[in-house]
């Protein structure tokens, strides 16, 4: 009965799942684009959702993504990069700032290197040759969600072309892309759930 009692309270016992951070580089484009072709180009494919701040005014969530090709270090796999986008919302009240965003994003590859070390490297933040001022402060993974939490919040404008804009940054799956939501946290509490994409 022991035995019987102890194994019934095992199966019932929950599964704790542990946050792993994910190592993050800062890159530099086009340099980057010569992990996923010989060329140092890529064609990529382009998807927006917008984020309605709660103060008034709308951001942009962007996902994009692209195929390594043959000959290159990521050949056959599949890149994905995402851009918060606050430069035109303009707050009608206040100000809103966002400071971390979720998404189920499964398995990344880790045998890739971005940095130039000698070192394997998870998310990369395009921190030159490329849009935006703020990056990425870590990126936590639990079970297959990531979250990624920005080195200062990104906030809305006074005007338009006055707010903020991330970086792109960008994981690699060997999975190709499907329609997802991602969650976005105001710093005040709201959150938003928009479109996105990551990996099927």
């Amino acid at each position: 009965m022991k035995k019987l009692s102890l194994a019934l309270l095992l199966c019932f016992a929950p599964v704790v799942i542990a946050a792993a951070p994910l190592k993050v580089v800062n890159v530099s484009a086009p340099a980057i684009n010569c992990v996923f072709n010989p060329t140092c180009t890529v064609t990529v494919n382009d998807t927006t959702d917008n984020i309605p701040m709660s103060t008034g005014g709308a951001g942009i969530l962007k996902s994009r993504t692209f195929k390594g090709l043959p000959r290159s270090p990521a050949d056959g796999l599949f890149a994905f990069e995402y851009l918060l986008d606050l430069r035109n919302a303009v707050g009608a009240t206040a100000v809103s700032c966002i400071d971390w965003m979720s998404i189920s994003f499964g398995p990344v590859v880790s045998t890739l290197n971005y940095g130039g070390d000698a070192n394997p490297d998870k998310v990369f933040v395009i921190t030159s040759g490329g849009i935006g001022t703020i990056g990425i402060a870590s990126a936590i993974q639990t079970g297959s969600n990531i979250r990624f939490n920005f080195t200062s919040p990104i906030c809305e404008g006074g005007a338009p072309g006055k707010g903020d804009s991330s970086f792109f940054w960008g994981l690699v799956s060997k999975q190709p892309p499907k329609f997802v939501t991602a969650t976005l946290h105001e710093t005040g509490g709201a959150t938003h759930v928009v479109k996105a994409r990551s990996p099927q």
